[in-house]
């Protein structure tokens, strides 16, 4: 830890790796982990609860008046009225990590009046610590970060999150995804939000937008990548996303093309724009239906078949004197 770093933010950063090394100790032999399912495709295992555990300790030993919200407690513990409140995510990427598929990190913010002042994302498998303090930048591993400068959205790489929960609207996800697919030099999914925000951040990646969120899942990342340079908001662009369950973060260039693509899958569209949405996919539908049902044109003839074909329905004259 760093005596230049705001106290707080020493002590999120101390939790963040004491998970960690719980975390790593537990991928040592990940099939002996205990798993459980909270809903379909949505994982916890024992390992989720022991770093959860692991970080609460730590914040309220340093910070007994403070609050919590926290994935798997929610707000058990901690003051219920304080103005300082933890947020955190003790495994972000559970499914990665019970495949041994090595993308997952420990996310934490504290929020201050309910806007967030501090925030870490720890990715333990390559010990990279991502951290921000409102006002003082961005860091990875302590180095300065920023978000990319590439202002082309033909050239950019663009992180997502595929929905995975029953009830999550999966057509108009692809939609999104081929908007953006269409017009960018690629699309990548990691299964980590809290991770894909801290490297659009770093820069690795030049935007990121994803639906069905939850608070934990992209408190911490949101700070890292406006203190990076970046904006975050809704599809619409609204900066006041935290709780809104949708999420696009990039460079403000890229954010401003990136905006017009994504506002009219946005709940929080305006009716005109989701009005015009509908309207393009009933015409979709309709030049579908007109186009199975009408019968099929015979191909025009190139003007040598054409010409072949009457000199073949025409009588000759010798073969005629033969009959």
């Amino acid at each position: 830890m760093s005596s230049n770093l705001h106290p707080m933010l020493n002590v999120a950063i101390k939790a963040a790796r004491a998970a960690g090394a719980l975390i790593n100790r537990a991928a040592l032999d990940v099939e002996a982990v205990r798993i459980s399912q909270k809903q379909i495709n949505d994982f916890v295992t024992e390992v989720d609860h022991a770093s959860e555990k692991a970080v609460i300790e730590t914040l309220l030993g340093a910070y007994p008046g403070h609050g919590i919200l926290a994935e798997e407690s929610g707000q058990e513990y901690g003051a219920k009225d304080s103005e300082f409140v933890w947020i955190i995510d003790p495994l972000d990427g559970t499914t990665n990590f019970i495949h041994g598929f090595p993308a997952y990190c420990v996310s934490i913010a504290l929020a201050v009046r309910g806007k967030v002042e501090q925030a870490v994302v720890y990715d333990p498998s390559r010990n990279d610590l991502f951290t921000a303090t409102k006002g003082r930048g961005a860091y990875m591993n302590e180095r300065r970060i920023r978000v990319s400068k590439r202002t082309r959205l033909q050239e950019c790489l663009i992180g997502t999150g595929f929905p995975f929960r029953p009830g999550d609207d999966m057509p108009t996800y692809l939609n999104m995804m081929s908007a953006v697919m269409q017009r960018s030099a690629g699309v990548r999914q990691s299964g980590t939000a809290a991770l894909d925000l801290a490297y659009t951040a770093a820069g690795f990646t030049d935007g990121f937008f994803h639906s069905g969120l939850q608070i934990w899942d992209v408190a911490a990342g949101a700070l890292l990548v406006t203190e990076a340079g970046g904006l975050v908001g809704n599809f619409t662009g609204e900066a006041d996303f935290l709780e809104q369950r949708e999420c696009l973060a990039a460079s403000p260039r890229l954010y401003a093309q990136l905006v017009p693509l994504l506002s009219k899958y946005s709940q929080f569209a305006g009716a005109g724009e989701k009005a015009g949405l509908r309207q393009a996919a009933a015409n979709a539908a309709a030049e579908k239906t007109a186009a199975a049902a009408a019968p099929e044109e015979t191909p025009a003839l190139t003007p040598e078949a054409a010409l072949s074909a009457a000199l073949g329905q025409a009588s000759d004259p010798a073969t005629d004197a033969l009959m």
